[in-house]
Protein backbone atom coordinates (compact mmCIF):
# COMPACT_ATOMS: atom_id res chain seq x y z
CA UNK A 1 0.00 0.00 0.00
CA UNK A 2 1.56 3.35 -1.02
CA UNK A 3 0.77 5.84 1.82
CA UNK A 4 1.04 9.34 1.81
CA UNK A 5 2.96 11.53 3.90
CA UNK A 6 1.78 12.60 7.29
CA UNK A 7 1.36 12.12 10.61
CA UNK A 8 -2.23 11.31 11.08
CA UNK A 9 -2.32 9.17 8.52
CA UNK A 10 -5.34 6.81 8.25
CA UNK A 11 -6.59 3.37 5.93
CA UNK A 12 -7.58 5.97 3.19
CA UNK A 13 -4.26 7.90 2.80
CA UNK A 14 -3.14 6.68 -0.07
CA UNK A 15 -2.25 7.15 -4.04
CA UNK A 16 -3.93 4.18 -5.67
CA UNK A 17 -6.22 1.38 -4.42
CA UNK A 18 -5.39 -1.29 -2.47
CA UNK A 19 -5.77 -4.99 -3.99
CA UNK A 20 -8.19 -5.46 -1.25
CA UNK A 21 -10.65 -2.67 -2.16
CA UNK A 22 -10.79 -3.51 -5.43
CA UNK A 23 -14.23 -5.18 -7.13
CA UNK A 24 -14.35 -7.67 -9.02
CA UNK A 25 -15.14 -6.71 -12.67
CA UNK A 26 -18.86 -7.61 -12.71
CA UNK A 27 -19.35 -5.03 -9.73
CA UNK A 28 -17.07 -2.09 -11.12
CA UNK A 29 -19.52 0.85 -11.23
CA UNK A 30 -18.87 2.01 -15.36
CA UNK A 31 -21.25 5.18 -15.25
CA UNK A 32 -19.04 7.10 -13.09
CA UNK A 33 -19.67 10.43 -15.60
CA UNK A 34 -23.56 9.92 -16.32
CA UNK A 35 -25.57 12.81 -15.42
CA UNK A 36 -27.82 13.00 -12.27
CA UNK A 37 -31.52 11.80 -13.25
CA UNK A 38 -33.78 14.49 -12.81
CA UNK A 39 -36.33 12.36 -13.08
CA UNK A 40 -36.71 10.92 -9.19
CA UNK A 41 -40.11 12.26 -7.94
CA UNK A 42 -40.18 15.38 -5.40
CA UNK A 43 -42.97 14.49 -2.99
CA UNK A 44 -43.78 18.08 -1.68
CA UNK A 45 -45.58 16.85 1.74
CA UNK A 46 -47.49 20.05 1.46
CA UNK A 47 -48.77 19.94 -1.74
CA UNK A 48 -48.34 16.50 -3.31
CA UNK A 49 -50.99 14.13 -3.82
CA UNK A 50 -51.68 10.16 -2.21
CA UNK A 51 -51.64 9.32 -5.79
CA UNK A 52 -48.20 10.94 -6.68
CA UNK A 53 -46.35 8.55 -3.54
CA UNK A 54 -47.74 5.70 -4.89
CA UNK A 55 -46.65 6.39 -8.32
CA UNK A 56 -43.46 6.68 -7.55
CA UNK A 57 -43.22 4.09 -5.11
CA UNK A 58 -44.19 1.86 -8.02
CA UNK A 59 -42.14 2.92 -10.57
CA UNK A 60 -38.93 4.16 -8.68
CA UNK A 61 -39.23 2.70 -5.34
CA UNK A 62 -37.61 5.85 -4.48
CA UNK A 63 -38.47 9.74 -3.99
CA UNK A 64 -37.16 12.85 -2.39
CA UNK A 65 -39.11 14.51 0.15
CA UNK A 66 -39.11 18.27 0.36
CA UNK A 67 -41.22 20.53 2.80
CA UNK A 68 -41.17 17.03 5.29
CA UNK A 69 -41.47 19.17 8.62
CA UNK A 70 -38.35 19.18 9.74
CA UNK A 71 -35.81 22.46 10.57
CA UNK A 72 -33.10 22.90 9.48
CA UNK A 73 -30.86 22.68 11.80
CA UNK A 74 -32.16 19.57 12.89
CA UNK A 75 -30.87 17.89 10.23
CA UNK A 76 -27.51 19.95 10.11
CA UNK A 77 -27.18 19.07 13.74
CA UNK A 78 -27.39 15.41 12.95
CA UNK A 79 -24.63 15.93 9.98
CA UNK A 80 -22.28 17.98 11.94
CA UNK A 81 -21.98 15.81 14.82
CA UNK A 82 -21.72 12.65 12.62
CA UNK A 83 -18.62 15.13 11.00
CA UNK A 84 -17.20 15.35 14.86
CA UNK A 85 -17.81 11.15 15.24
CA UNK A 86 -16.01 10.68 11.77
CA UNK A 87 -12.89 12.92 12.41
CA UNK A 88 -12.18 11.60 16.09
CA UNK A 89 -9.12 9.34 16.64
CA UNK A 90 -9.61 5.59 15.63
CA UNK A 91 -9.27 4.57 19.25
CA UNK A 92 -12.33 7.00 20.14
CA UNK A 93 -14.25 5.59 17.42
CA UNK A 94 -13.59 1.98 17.90
CA UNK A 95 -16.29 -0.54 20.02
CA UNK A 96 -18.31 -3.48 19.06
CA UNK A 97 -19.56 -4.58 22.45
CA UNK A 98 -21.88 -7.13 22.37
CA UNK A 99 -22.07 -8.34 26.06
CA UNK A 100 -23.45 -4.90 26.65
CA UNK A 101 -26.01 -4.53 23.59
CA UNK A 102 -23.69 -1.18 22.28
CA UNK A 103 -23.31 0.47 19.24
CA UNK A 104 -20.99 -0.60 16.38
CA UNK A 105 -18.53 1.33 14.77
CA UNK A 106 -16.92 -0.78 11.79
CA UNK A 107 -13.32 0.49 10.38
CA UNK A 108 -13.19 -0.09 6.22
CA UNK A 109 -10.18 -2.45 7.77
CA UNK A 110 -12.51 -4.20 10.32
CA UNK A 111 -15.11 -6.03 7.65
CA UNK A 112 -15.42 -6.75 3.99
CA UNK A 113 -18.10 -8.30 1.82
CA UNK A 114 -17.77 -10.93 -0.47
CA UNK A 115 -13.96 -10.79 0.19
CA UNK A 116 -13.35 -6.87 -0.46
CA UNK A 117 -13.31 -4.33 1.54
CA UNK A 118 -15.64 -1.31 1.22
CA UNK A 119 -14.50 2.08 0.62
CA UNK A 120 -16.27 3.28 3.77
CA UNK A 121 -16.14 3.11 7.47
CA UNK A 122 -20.04 3.08 9.08
CA UNK A 123 -21.53 3.25 12.24
CA UNK A 124 -24.91 1.22 13.07
CA UNK A 125 -27.13 1.83 16.26
CA UNK A 126 -30.26 0.56 17.67
CA UNK A 127 -33.03 3.48 17.71
CA UNK A 128 -36.14 1.42 19.10
CA UNK A 129 -37.22 2.03 22.26
CA UNK A 130 -35.71 5.24 22.07
CA UNK A 131 -35.49 6.29 25.90
CA UNK A 132 -33.46 2.81 26.25
CA UNK A 133 -31.15 3.20 23.47
CA UNK A 134 -30.03 6.69 24.01
CA UNK A 135 -27.37 5.88 27.05
CA UNK A 136 -25.80 2.82 24.66
CA UNK A 137 -24.92 5.77 22.16
CA UNK A 138 -21.68 7.08 21.17
CA UNK A 139 -20.95 9.32 23.83
CA UNK A 140 -18.10 11.56 21.93
CA UNK A 141 -18.95 13.94 20.35
CA UNK A 142 -20.75 15.00 24.03
CA UNK A 143 -23.35 16.28 22.06
CA UNK A 144 -23.83 13.02 19.67
CA UNK A 145 -26.97 11.59 22.35
CA UNK A 146 -29.17 14.72 22.45
CA UNK A 147 -28.71 15.26 18.69
CA UNK A 148 -29.07 12.14 17.46
CA UNK A 149 -32.03 11.81 19.66
CA UNK A 150 -33.98 14.96 18.02
CA UNK A 151 -33.16 13.99 14.76
CA UNK A 152 -34.40 9.76 15.33
CA UNK A 153 -37.87 11.93 17.09
CA UNK A 154 -38.47 14.16 13.75
CA UNK A 155 -38.08 10.97 11.63
CA UNK A 156 -40.79 9.19 13.63
CA UNK A 157 -42.86 11.56 12.55
CA UNK A 158 -41.86 11.67 8.90
CA UNK A 159 -42.62 8.27 9.17
CA UNK A 160 -46.22 8.19 9.86
CA UNK A 161 -47.12 10.73 7.61
CA UNK A 162 -45.38 8.62 4.56
CA UNK A 163 -47.05 5.44 6.16
CA UNK A 164 -50.32 7.55 6.32
CA UNK A 165 -49.87 8.41 2.53
CA UNK A 166 -49.01 5.05 1.16
CA UNK A 167 -52.06 3.02 3.22
CA UNK A 168 -54.62 5.45 1.87
CA UNK A 169 -53.43 5.02 -1.83
CA UNK A 170 -53.33 1.38 -1.31
CA UNK A 171 -56.69 1.50 0.11
CA UNK A 172 -55.50 -0.02 3.77
CA UNK A 173 -56.69 1.82 6.82
CA UNK A 174 -54.42 4.77 7.72
CA UNK A 175 -52.72 3.78 10.97
CA UNK A 176 -52.29 0.02 9.59
CA UNK A 177 -48.75 -0.03 9.41
CA UNK A 178 -48.64 2.28 12.24
CA UNK A 179 -48.39 -0.34 15.32
CA UNK A 180 -46.11 -2.46 13.64
CA UNK A 181 -43.24 0.21 12.48
CA UNK A 182 -40.42 1.19 14.63
CA UNK A 183 -37.56 3.65 13.66
CA UNK A 184 -35.47 0.64 14.81
CA UNK A 185 -31.34 0.92 13.17
CA UNK A 186 -29.55 3.77 12.42
CA UNK A 187 -26.84 3.50 10.08
CA UNK A 188 -24.17 6.11 9.27
CA UNK A 189 -21.76 6.63 6.33
CA UNK A 190 -18.67 8.61 6.35
CA UNK A 191 -17.22 7.67 2.26
CA UNK A 192 -13.40 9.25 2.16
CA UNK A 193 -12.25 9.97 -1.62
CA UNK A 194 -11.08 7.51 -2.94
CA UNK A 195 -8.09 7.48 -5.38
CA UNK A 196 -9.91 5.25 -9.12
CA UNK A 197 -13.41 5.31 -7.81
CA UNK A 198 -14.03 3.08 -11.03
CA UNK A 199 -12.55 0.10 -8.74
CA UNK A 200 -14.52 0.50 -5.51
CA UNK A 201 -18.08 0.70 -3.97
CA UNK A 202 -19.01 2.42 -0.87
CA UNK A 203 -22.02 0.28 -0.84
CA UNK A 204 -22.62 -3.15 -2.58
CA UNK A 205 -25.73 -3.88 -4.43
CA UNK A 206 -28.48 -4.26 -2.28
CA UNK A 207 -32.68 -4.00 -1.50
CA UNK A 208 -33.41 -2.58 2.03
CA UNK A 209 -34.73 -4.94 4.59
CA UNK A 210 -37.03 -2.22 5.88
CA UNK A 211 -40.44 -1.02 5.91
CA UNK A 212 -39.46 2.20 4.79
CA UNK A 213 -35.82 3.99 4.55
CA UNK A 214 -34.71 7.25 5.08
CA UNK A 215 -31.74 9.08 3.92
CA UNK A 216 -30.21 12.47 4.48
CA UNK A 217 -27.42 12.65 1.84
CA UNK A 218 -26.48 16.39 3.21
CA UNK A 219 -25.41 16.95 -0.99
CA UNK A 220 -24.03 13.45 -1.48
CA UNK A 221 -24.60 12.72 -5.00
CA UNK A 222 -22.90 9.13 -5.20
CA UNK A 223 -25.99 7.37 -4.48
CA UNK A 224 -27.20 5.18 -7.43
CA UNK A 225 -30.75 3.41 -8.11
CA UNK A 226 -31.24 0.66 -10.43
CA UNK A 227 -34.31 1.38 -13.22
CA UNK A 228 -34.90 -0.47 -16.50
CA UNK A 229 -31.58 -2.56 -16.12
CA UNK A 230 -29.51 0.68 -15.76
CA UNK A 231 -27.49 2.61 -12.67
CA UNK A 232 -28.61 6.38 -12.30
CA UNK A 233 -27.22 9.02 -9.77
CA UNK A 234 -29.70 10.21 -7.55
CA UNK A 235 -29.02 13.96 -7.61
CA UNK A 236 -29.02 16.31 -4.09
CA UNK A 237 -31.94 18.72 -3.90
CA UNK A 238 -31.64 20.97 -0.38
CA UNK A 239 -32.80 20.28 2.78
CA UNK A 240 -34.82 17.10 1.13
CA UNK A 241 -34.92 13.71 2.58
CA UNK A 242 -34.70 10.51 0.10
CA UNK A 243 -36.99 7.74 1.01
CA UNK A 244 -36.73 4.29 -0.54
CA UNK A 245 -39.02 1.71 -0.49
CA UNK A 246 -38.00 -1.28 1.50
CA UNK A 247 -38.31 -4.73 0.76
CA UNK A 248 -41.09 -5.56 3.57
CA UNK A 249 -43.87 -3.08 2.44
CA UNK A 250 -43.44 -4.75 -1.37
CA UNK A 251 -44.62 -7.92 0.09
CA UNK A 252 -47.28 -5.63 2.46
CA UNK A 253 -48.38 -4.24 -0.64
CA UNK A 254 -48.52 -7.41 -2.40
CA UNK A 255 -45.70 -6.52 -5.14
CA UNK A 256 -47.94 -3.69 -6.18
CA UNK A 257 -45.20 -1.11 -4.74
CA UNK A 258 -41.41 -1.95 -5.46
CA UNK A 259 -38.04 -2.28 -3.71
CA UNK A 260 -35.11 -1.85 -6.20
CA UNK A 261 -31.67 -2.52 -5.64
CA UNK A 262 -29.54 1.07 -5.22
CA UNK A 263 -25.56 1.10 -3.84
CA UNK A 264 -23.07 3.91 -3.30
CA UNK A 265 -20.56 5.08 -5.68
CA UNK A 266 -16.95 6.56 -4.36
CA UNK A 267 -15.14 9.78 -5.68
CA UNK A 268 -12.25 11.57 -5.95
CA UNK A 269 -12.67 14.87 -4.85
CA UNK A 270 -14.51 14.83 -1.06
CA UNK A 271 -15.43 13.36 1.59
CA UNK A 272 -19.34 12.25 2.00
CA UNK A 273 -21.19 11.58 5.28
CA UNK A 274 -24.94 10.54 4.67
CA UNK A 275 -27.25 9.38 7.64
CA UNK A 276 -29.88 6.44 6.87
CA UNK A 277 -32.62 5.68 9.15
CA UNK A 278 -34.22 2.22 8.70
CA UNK A 279 -38.04 2.19 9.55
CA UNK A 280 -38.80 -1.36 9.95
CA UNK A 281 -41.34 -3.97 11.52
CA UNK A 282 -40.86 -4.91 14.94
CA UNK A 283 -39.67 -8.11 15.12
CA UNK A 284 -42.87 -10.30 16.50
CA UNK A 285 -44.74 -8.69 13.55
CA UNK A 286 -46.35 -11.29 11.14
CA UNK A 287 -45.50 -10.06 7.37
CA UNK A 288 -47.95 -10.90 4.80
CA UNK A 289 -49.75 -9.14 1.84
CA UNK A 290 -52.44 -7.58 3.41
CA UNK A 291 -55.45 -8.73 2.83
CA UNK A 292 -57.91 -6.16 1.59
CA UNK A 293 -54.52 -5.95 -1.59
CA UNK A 294 -55.49 -10.38 -1.70
CA UNK A 295 -58.46 -11.40 -4.25
CA UNK A 296 -59.02 -14.46 -6.30
CA UNK A 297 -57.75 -12.71 -9.27
CA UNK A 298 -54.86 -11.10 -7.24
CA UNK A 299 -53.57 -13.73 -5.19
CA UNK A 300 -50.56 -13.41 -2.30
CA UNK A 301 -47.58 -13.34 -4.07
CA UNK A 302 -45.60 -13.91 -0.65
CA UNK A 303 -45.98 -16.17 2.09
CA UNK A 304 -46.36 -14.99 5.20
CA UNK A 305 -43.26 -15.12 7.79
CA UNK A 306 -42.07 -13.22 10.97
CA UNK A 307 -40.18 -10.44 10.43
CA UNK A 308 -37.43 -11.40 13.44
CA UNK A 309 -37.01 -14.91 11.58
CA UNK A 310 -36.37 -13.07 8.42
CA UNK A 311 -33.71 -10.67 9.79
CA UNK A 312 -31.91 -13.93 11.15
CA UNK A 313 -32.27 -16.32 8.57
CA UNK A 314 -30.73 -12.92 5.69
CA UNK A 315 -28.32 -11.91 8.55
CA UNK A 316 -30.20 -8.48 7.26
CA UNK A 317 -27.75 -6.17 9.34
CA UNK A 318 -24.45 -8.13 8.13
CA UNK A 319 -22.09 -9.94 10.96
CA UNK A 320 -23.77 -7.69 13.52
CA UNK A 321 -27.13 -8.75 13.14
CA UNK A 322 -27.54 -10.38 16.61
CA UNK A 323 -25.98 -7.34 17.97
CA UNK A 324 -28.53 -4.73 16.43
CA UNK A 325 -31.81 -6.72 16.41
CA UNK A 326 -31.37 -7.99 20.04
CA UNK A 327 -29.95 -5.56 21.71
CA UNK A 328 -31.28 -2.12 23.76
CA UNK A 329 -33.50 -2.05 20.35
CA UNK A 330 -35.66 -5.17 21.40
CA UNK A 331 -38.24 -5.72 23.56
CA UNK A 332 -38.38 -9.00 23.61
Amino acid sequence: MEMQEGKDFRWFDVKSVPEGYIMSKELRPNNLDSSFCDSIPIIDLENTSIEAIIKASQEFGFFNVINHGFRETTMTDAMNVLKEFFDMPTIDRSGVIPNSKNWVYINSTDYSENGVYLWRENLKHPCHPLEKCIPLWPNKPSTYQEVIAAYIVEIRKLSLRIFEMICKGLGLDPEYLNDMSEVQILAANFYPPCPDPSLTLGTLPHRDPSLITILNQAGATDLQVMKDDEWITVGAIPNSLVVNIGRQLEIISNGKLKSVEHRVVTNMHEARRTLVTHVNPSPDSIIEPASVLVSESEPPRFKAFRYRDFVASNRAFGDYTNVLQNGAGSES
